[in-house]
This record gives structure tokens, sequence and C-alpha cells, in this order.
């Protein structure tokens, strides 16, 4: 499957040494299957950081079958869970090769606050989330799975 990864800058072989550890689903390296997604992504990161806005584009075999795989179909109440302690810094992900669902960007995370301030319940944030955007985010964890099977092809300048 082809992949996005938005960043500052060409990134051929990635290196989870360098991923931040407070995100949705924990310590690893991003990607998309929405080249528009990876797009703001890397405009983000590049006004942030400075560098060139730059989509990096792999192919990740579909087949995940000698790896523990994670897969939030939709927004449910495991997902929330998942995404606040990951948030949180708990490092729930280490158990799994690669963690696959929705992106809890920052319009989605206001309402995940709601629940984190005890303003809104699990079921009222999980009503609103229905109605954002689509995207989603695969978040590889093991270094060895990019190593032996993502593939960089090219990258470009947004």
């Amino acid at each position: 499957m082809k992949l996005y990864h938005g960043s500052n800058q060409e990134i051929i072989k990635p290196d989870i040494a360098f991923s931040k550890k407070f995100l949705d689903f924990g310590k690893g390296f991003y990607l998309t299957s929405f080249q528009e997604q990876a797009e703001k992504w890397a405009l983000r990161k590049a006004a942030r950081l400075s560098g060139n806005p730059t989509i990096n584009v792999y192919n990740l075999p579909e087949n995940f079958s000698d790896y523990k795989v994670c897969s939030f179909e939709t927004e449910n109440e495991l997902w929330l869970d998942f995404v606040c302690k990951c948030r949180k810094g708990e490092e729930i992900n280490q158990q799994f090769d690669i963690v696959m669902g929705r992106v809890a960007n920052d319009d989605i995370f206001k309402t995940i606050d709601m629940y984190f301030k005890n303003l809104w319940t699990k079921e009222k944030v999980l009503l609103e989330l229905r109605y954002y955007q689509e995207n989603n985010q695969i978040c590889i964890i093991n270094q060895q799975l990019i190593e032996k099977e993502l593939i960089f092809i090219k990258s470009y300048t947004v």
C-alpha cells in the first residue's frame, strides 16, 4: 500500500528514536494513506521547525501476519482510551508493532479534552467525533519492521 509522511525534510530511512512520545498512538513513525493529510502535516511541521514542507512516499506490504497489529476501525471507547493514555505518556503502544486508526487532530483533540476535563461523557465525545473529516494514521512502533518492510519511493515538496 502507498503511504505518505509529511515532514520538513526528506526521510529515506525513518528512525523511531526521533519520534515524540505524547502522540495519539505513542512513540513511532506516523504515516497516512491520505496524501492531502500528509501535505497539511508537512506544511505545519515546516512552519514550526523551518525546512521545506516535504512529502515522503513509501510502500508498505498489506500483509501484517508476522506482526502484532492494533487496528481501530472507528472511534470507539477502546480508541478513545488508547489515545488518551498515549497522549498522557503511557507506553501502552509498546505491545504492538503497528497501530492504525483515526487521527485525533486539533479539532478532535478539543473534543477529547472535554472528556479529559470531565465536562463530557465518553458517549458524548464519541457521538461528536462522527462529524469530523475522514482521516487515518498508521504508527509503526517496531524499528525492525521499518527496516525490513517500509520501502521509500520518493519525496516531493509542497
